[in-house]
């Protein structure tokens, strides 16, 4: 083993990194047990709520639509999170440091950034989506070719971002309390600060500003036409309009102390962010992963609309076998069709 590899070894067991101005762990052992609770709950229920919503989706047929491609898109992504990133990190809370060695700590910063980047360019895209539906007249209709080719791009525009740090632009090392890994965002080699401000502008400032332009122009058309009766088809626009409106505050503000976090940790003073300070945004980052699904379940379109087929469902599970999965898909698909109905 090399003298570097050694080194990058040993400062594994403490919790901390190879740069000398990256915080070193400050958590004690209940501190990383209290953590592994709440990444434990994250993995579960972000592993199965976004299973259910990819089985539903090869299930019923009426929830195969262009803008479901990029809702089914992000539960894969948040699904992939889960399984490659967040057991690492359940892992190594339960150890109290870091166990994937330096090739998993690589491994584990560049999925989470890929997919993490993925979700948020496909919520881009949906608004421009949704944008262009509603207030151009672009009718959705049976468009899956430019679907499936958002899909790619959003897939395709992440590994630009994301492969550099894993070739020599910038790096993935250990952050905070040692136990996960990311960016390199205390390093001030220029070649790590370039690298962070394109990902910034690129990755999260372009996106957002994207979104709030979007979704300004669509408040403010609704807000024109408020007065004006809407029909059936337009009620079922401004539904999904509210559904994926609702999709990108959740995930701002999953994503966005975060960030706020990671910028103090590259342009702050060195240590202005403590090992401490990246627990709770980090926990929040990784929730991300639980919040999309349980949106387009439970979102329906309507309390009264909604009433009715809750009390059919009710009927559903008294009449059906307790252990009968079969009976389960059947509600939680009847939910969603109710959605889009």
């Amino acid at each position: 083993m090399s003298e570097m590899s050694t080194s990058w070894t040993a400062n594994l067991s403490f919790g901390a990194s190879t740069d000398p101005h990256e915080p070193r762990t400050g958590l004690s052992r209940t501190g990383h047990t209290i953590v592994a609770v709440f990444l434990g709950f994250i993995l579960a229920f972000g592993f199965l709520n976004n299973l259910i919503v990819l089985i539903l989706f090869c299930k019923f047929k009426t929830l195969r639509n262009p803008v479901n491609m990029l809702l089914l898109n992000i539960s894969a992504s948040d699904m992939l999170v889960c399984i490659s990133g967040t057991t690492l990190s359940f892992a190594s809370n339960i150890h109290g440091r870091w166990i994937g060695g330096e090739y998993g700590c690589m491994w584990y910063g560049f999925v989470n950034s890929c997919f993490g980047i993925v979700s948020l360019i496909s919520l881009a895209i949906l608004s421009y989506e949704r944008y262009s539906t509603i207030t151009l007249g672009n009718k959705r209709g049976s468009d899956y070719q430019k679907a499936l080719l958002a899909v790619g791009g959003s897939w395709l525009y992440s590994l630009i971002w994301t492969v550099p740090p894993l070739i020599g632009w910038s790096s993935y090392g250990i952050e905070g309390a040692g136990t996960s890994c990311s960016v390199r965002w205390t390093s001030e080699s220029a070649e790590s600060v370039s690298y962070i401000i394109c990902l910034f502008i690129f990755c999260l400032v372009i996106p957002v500003m994207v979104m709030i332009y979007c979704y300004g122009r669509l408040l403010y058309a609704v807000k024109q036409v408020g007065k004006i009766r809407k029909n059936a088809a337009r009620k079922r626009e401004y539904h999904v309009l509210f559904m994926v409106i609702t999709t990108i505050i959740c995930y701002l503000i999953c994503w966005m102390p975060y960030g706020v976090i990671a910028l103090l940790a590259t342009f702050g003073s060195p240590g202005a962010v403590s090992p401490v300070a990246y627990i709770i945004p980090s926990i929040l980052a990784k929730s991300s992963t639980v919040c999309n699904p349980i949106i387009y379940i439970l979102m329906n379109k309507q309390s009264s609309e909604t009433s009715p087929v809750l009390h059919n469902l009710l009927k559903i599970i008294i009449n059906s076998p307790a252990n009968s999965s079969a009976s389960s898909f059947k509600i939680l698909g009847l939910l969603m069709q109710n959605m889009y109905a």
